[in-house]
C-alpha cells in the first residue's frame, strides 16, 4: 500500500464542495472551492440546495476524498448529521467531512463528536482551509 505522499502526487485531491439545505448564499463556498482548486485540488461544486442525500451519492460517484460542506441555514444541527449517517450507511465512514459556516460553538462540538474532522467559521483564512483539507485527505489515504 503506498504511503500517503506517494498517494498524493499520484492523484490530486479530489474535494466535494456542497451547500446542504436551502441555504440560497454561496459565496462563501465559491470562494473556498476557488481556493481549494487553485492549491491544487481537483474539486466537485454541487451547487446550492442539495440534500443529505444527493451530496453523499455525489461523493461516491465522484470517489472523492474529502467533502465541505457549506451551511448558513441554522440547519446544521439536522442535515450535517445526515450526511455523516449517510456516508456510515454506505460504507464511506472514511470520506472526511469539514463544514462551515455560522455555527455556534456548542453546536461545533457536538458536530465535531459526531465525526466532523474540522470547522470553520466567519473570518477562518483560506490558508487555513486549504491546509487542514491538505492534511485531512492525507490523513484518510
Amino acid at each position: 500500500m503506498p504511503d500517503s505522499e506517494a498517494l498524493a502526487k499520484s492523484h490530486p485531491i479530489r474535494v466535494l464542495i456542497a451547500k446542504p439545505g436551502l441555504d440560497g448564499h454561496d459565496r462563501g463556498a465559491k470562494v473556498v472551492a476557488r481556493a481549494l482548486r487553485d492549491a491544487g485540488m481537483e474539486v466537485i461544486y454541487a451547487g446550492l440546495r442539495q440534500t443529505p442525500e444527493e451530496i453523499v451519492r455525489a461523493a461516491l460517484e465522484e470517489d472523492v476524498d474529502l467533502i465541505g460542506l457549506s451551511i448558513l441555514s441554522g440547519a446544521h444541527m439536522a442535515l450535517i448529521p445526515r450526511v455523516l449517517t449517510l456516508l456510515k450507511k454506505n460504507k464511506a465512514a472514511s470520506i472526511p467531512v469539514f463544514a462551515g459556516g455560522i455555527i455556534p460553538d456548542e453546536d461545533a462540538r457536538k458536530l465535531r463528536a459526531a465525526g466532523v474532522r474540522a470547522i470553520f467559521g466567519p473570518g477562518a483564512s483560506l490558508e487555513q482551509i486549504v491546509s487542514t483539507a491538505q492534511k485531512l485527505a492525507r490523513s484518510a489515504a
